[in-house]
């Protein structure tokens, strides 16, 4: 896949490449067993409010890579190899997939999340974003409504068939000409609720963006997401299930991954609004029991967790409490439950009437 970043910003990284390379051979040289300091970044912590000092990449200190641990040995063995090939990537210009690399060496790094790490410790080590190594990801995700823009001089023309389902682009920063008669964007967790948006004709009846990550977003989506609020300063609403899994995808969206701290910068929508499905959803909408699913001993300790989080404290209370409140009643529920009323009751009724809500309030 040929590739588009700039010519200085290649070779800055190749040269930043370069000095990393040369301070591991002093190292060495100097008989020196600790090889390199990698920054450790997080986006919450667990402190009471009082004690939080976090940011979205609040430093973490450093972790050091020594030759005299095996394990830190055979990370710096991935480290070179991986950045080896992004090397060769960016001096012909071409971009690879995670995937791509893994299968490079793949008796050597037994396992894509090996990849998956030495990439996120190259970009802390160069200070850069993964797209500025020309390492892209498979897109997952899917837009669709009043929206256009150009990929790479390519034109994308959704208002044409608003309620038909377009593919993210995958190099986000080539993305350009983004144009939208929109009055907002709405995220949704799965594919099976775009679908049936789609279905329901919701974009042409709504004039809006539908947006999904078809469960956790990549980084295409969340980078694409963030790139059309920045542009068109509309307001982003959120549509995730009921149980902790949805809660998780919709932080991810809001405040970003810890796993990506370093890069928070370009990965979260701090504009995004939580339309549901809220707990007490489930009484307003009068759902039936056989609609509500036990909690399991793995969601109350995942959502025990999410508790926990500073963010929620200090940013979004009124969502903590809407989570502590699942926790209590010991139940979750899907997005698809709202069908139990008719088949479009979720893009007829419960949609308008939540994000009618949301926009008086921002009045």
């Amino acid at each position: 896949m040929a590739g588009n970043l700039g010519r200085s910003e290649r070779i800055d990284i190749m040269r930043k490449i370069r000095e990393l390379t040369r301070s591991m051979i002093v190292e060495l040289s100097n008989g020196s067993s600790k090889m390199i300091a990698i920054d450790r970044f997080k986006n919450y912590c667990i402190n009471s409010i009082e004690n939080c000092c976090c940011r979205f990449n609040l430093s973490e200190g450093k972790e050091i890579l020594t030759l005299q641990r095996e394990s830190h040995v055979r990370r710096l063995d991935v480290l070179l190899r991986v950045l080896l090939i992004i090397q060769q990537l960016l001096r012909e210009n071409r971009h690879s997939s995670k995937r791509d690399i893994y299968y490079m060496h793949p008796s050597v790094f037994t396992d894509q999340s090996v990849v998956d790490r030495a990439i996120n410790d190259i970009c802390i080590l160069l200070q850069c974003s993964r797209h500025n190594l020309n390492v892209v990801s498979v897109g997952n995700g899917l837009v669709m409504g009043w929206l256009r823009f150009a990929e790479a001089g390519r034109r994308s023309d959704c208002i044409k068939k608003p309620n038909s389902a377009h593919s993210i682009p995958v190099q986000v920063e080539e993305v350009t000409d983004i144009a939208s008669p929109a009055n907002y964007i709405l995220v949704v967790e799965k594919e099976s609720v775009f679908q049936r948006l789609a279905n329901d004709h919701f974009c042409s009846r709504n004039r809006c963006i539908v947006i999904s990550g078809r469960g956790y977003p990549d980084v295409p989506t969340r980078r694409f997401l963030r790139l059309l609020v920045d542009v068109l300063a509309l307001p982003a609403f959120c549509l995730v299930d009921c149980d902790p899994y949805g809660f998780d995808i919709l932080t991810t969206y809001r405040f970003g991954s810890m796993q990506m701290a370093y890069d928070a910068k370009y990965l979260r929508i701090p504009q995004l609004h939580w339309l549901g499905a809220f707990a007490s959803d489930s009484d307003t909408y009068n759902l039936p029991q056989q609609c509500l699913i036990p909690l399991t001993l793995e969601d109350k300790r995942r959502t025990e967790a999410l508790l926990l989080r500073c963010y929620l404290r200090r940013e979004v209370p009124h969502w903590r409490l809407e989570l502590e409140s699942m926790l209590q009643r010991g139940v979750k529920f899907e997005i698809e439950a709202l069908s139990v009323h008719n088949i479009s009751f979720l893009s007829e009724e419960y949609l308008p009437s939540k994000i009618e809500s949301e926009l008086t309030k921002g009045k």
